[in-house]
This record gives C-alpha cells, sequence and structure tokens, in this order.
C-alpha cells in the first residue's frame, strides 16, 4: 500500500499528539518534514522520526508531501491552508477552520478549485461514546431530544497567556474560552444531534483575566432547526479542569458524556459506555485520546479518494455557533442563522 508522505508545520505544545499518531501508523504514514519557525524545534521533533526539517513552509515547497498537518495559532489555519492546497498539499487542520465565516468560505472555494483534500481536527468525535450516542438518538431510542446542554469548568492561569504571542488576541485566536476550549463541545452536540442552528442568544464576559481581552466566561441558549433547545456555559477561571459535561434530554430518556465516558437511561435502566478504542496518555486529559483515529481516517480518504468526514463544511458549521455567540454578546440581541460575522473591533469593546 502506498504511504502517507507527511509533513508538520509548528511543532508547539500539542504536536505530542501527532508525534504518538505518526508512531502508532507508521504502516501508513512516513514524515518527511518537520516545520517551524523554531528551528531547534523543528529539528528535535524531525529527530524523533529521521525526518527533514525547515523553518518556513516555503522551504518544502515543492517536495513530495501529501499531507500537511497544521498545528500553528488560529490565524494561520486559513492562508496556509489555502497556500498548501494551492500547492497540491492535502491539509488537516487543527480546530478552528479559521477566524471568520469568510474565511471558511474561501477555505471551501479553494478546496472545491484545487480537488485538495481539507480536514478539521475535532478528535473527540471518534470517541466511543460519542459514537454510540449518536447512533442511538439517530434511531430515535430516546425519542424526540427536547433539551441538551454542556458544561465546561476549567483553569487557565495567567501564565497560559503571557507565555504565549497569540492566546488571549481577537485578531489572532479569535476569542478566548469558547473558540479554544468549549468548541469542543459544541461540535459534539451539534454532531450528535445532526441539525443546523435556527438561533443563538449568548452572552461573553472577562470576570478573571484582565490582562487579556477576550472572554473567559461565556453561556448561551440555541435552538435546533429539530427542536431541541441547547443550553452552554463555559468558563476557565475555575480552580481545576474539572470532567467536561453534555447531557441531551429526549420524550424516553437520558444520555450524555461526561469527559470521554458515555452514559444513558432508558427505559429504567442506567448503562456507561467505556472507551473500547485504543487510548493514548500524550498530554491532558481534556485532549481526549482519539487523534490517532481522526487522522487515520483522513489519511484513508486521501488514499482511497473518499470524502472527509470532517470537512470544511463542517468545520465552519461548529465555527458559526461561536461567532454567532460572540455576535449576539456584542450586538444584545438573538442572533437568526446565517448572519454577517463579526467584526474584532465590535469584539474589543465588549
Amino acid at each position: 500500500m502506498k504511504k502517507i508522505q507527511a509533513a508538520i508545520i509548528d511543532c508547539g505544545r500539542i504536536s505530542v499528539c501527532y508525534a504518538d499518531a505518526f508512531s502508532r501508523l507508521s504502516d501508513m504514514v512516513d514524515l518527511t518534514y518537520a516545520v517551524d519557525k523554531d528551528i531547534k524545534r523543528a529539528q528535535n521533533f524531525a529527530e524523533k522520526f529521521g525526518c527533514q526539517y525547515a523553518s518556513d513552509l516555503n522551504e518544502i515547497k515543492g517536495k513530495n508531501i501529501d499531507v500537511l498537518h497544521l498545528c500553528l495559532p488560529h490565524y494561520l489555519h486559513a492562508p496556509v491552508a489555502i497556500q498548501a492546497m494551492q500547492a497540491g498539499i492535502n491539509v488537516l487542520t487543527e480546530k478552528p477552520i479559521s477566524l471568520s465565516l469568510q474565511e471558511a468560505d474561501e477555505l471551501f472555494r479553494v478546496q472545491q478549485e484545487t480537488g485538495m483534500k481539507l480536514g478539521v481536527i475535532f478528535q473527540t468525535r471518534y470517541n466511543k461514546g460519542v459514537e454510540k450516542l449518536k447512533e442511538m438518538i439517530s434511531r430515535g431510542d430516546f425519542g424526540k431530544i427536547l433539551t441538551a446542554r454542556s458544561y465546561l469548568t476549567w483553569n487557565r492561569p495567567q501564565n497560559y497567556y503571557s507565555q504565549s504571542t497569540w492566546k488571549g488576541t481577537w485578531d489572532k485566536e479569535g476569542g478566548g474560552v469558547l473558540i479554544d476550549q468549549a468548541i469542543h463541545s459544541v461540535d459534539r452536540v451539534r454532531y450528535i444531534l445532526d441539525s443546523d442552528v435556527e438561533w443563538i442568544e449568548g452572552s461573553i464576559h472577562n470576570y478573571g483575566h484582565p490582562y487579556v481581552s477576550v472572554e473567559d466566561t461565556a453561556n448561551a441558549a440555541l435552538m435546533f432547526k429539530n427542536g431541541c433547545l441547547y443550553n452552554l456555559y463555559a468558563c476557565n477561571i475555575y480552580g481545576i479542569d474539572s470532567p467536561i459535561s453534555i447531557e441531551f434530554i429526549g420524550e424516553k430518556g437520558r444520555c450524555g458524556l461526561i469527559q470521554d465516558m458515555g452514559f444513558y437511561e432508558l427505559d429504567g435502566t442506567y448503562a456507561e459506555i467505556r472507551n473500547t478504542y485504543e487510548t493514548t496518555n500524550v498530554g491532558p486529559d481534556y485532549w481526549g485520546s482519539s487523534h490517532h483515529l481522526q487522522i487515520r481516517d483522513f489519511y484513508q480518504s486521501v488514499l482511497n479518494d473518499t470524502p472527509v468526514r470532517v470537512d470544511c463544511i463542517e468545520g465552519k458549521k461548529t465555527l458559526e455557533i461561536i461567532k454567532g455567540i460572540y455576535l449576539s454578546s456584542c450586538k444584545n440581541k438573538r442572533i437568526t442563522l446565517p448572519f454577517e460575522d463579526v467584526c474584532y473591533n465590535d469584539l474589543n469593546t465588549i
């Protein structure tokens, strides 16, 4: 079988998940290049795999690369992905797909124009509990889903921001706890419900991080077109990273997730869904253990020329919820989808 020739750009914090995936998927992939503006960091990563390294993406243009993994700051996702696809390289980027909905639309246009594959990392979709609950809800086991909620209470201290040149900024990160941490919870709820959003009403606040301009707390209510009312709360001013809680209430029962463990209560029976997939122990627990599963899935779509499961359209739909909450807070009103994207100047005044 032909092996994927891959490159990774930015060998920072999240790259440990990719190092683990490249090792696990060695029968599918050869890492060709590690790229980082900090050349020493690129070299250290490359040494693990005996590959070449570079400090700039332009240095690897014209090389035999099938897939580029983007682990860059949020504001670079769209421009670098466009550059790579126009150079004939398939792209798998970390979330979010972009900072704006307009950028997401441009990514889709370039993807269609070039025929390259474009995927967005939402690895928590590949958790066994998520897949089982999606199957049960789709089958109607719980009847109509009436309400849903997600609850995230984590901690991000001052050094989390002070050690970064882009975290905690509207123009480079695109927001705070919503776009950086809670986006995975939002994506799982939307994915499991398999429904688009009708309206969004929410608010964001900065209660405990006066040294950054973005939000550290957010709450919102969203109405899905299938009639489910979704309430979310997220903050990163709690004392620890508590397990994420997601719950769905249906006509016939309830189900949900506590971090990576699924559960359901149906016909008087309570059951848990443990993750039976091969897991990893790299990075914090809240990163999940499924990066390698989504990366393998993306490689298969490249090798077999099949559709990407978490593609540009999926990435935009989740981003649209995040941006809708920001816009609702900025305008202090309910937002009906679709809408015009919110600008950073407006958000900086919150």
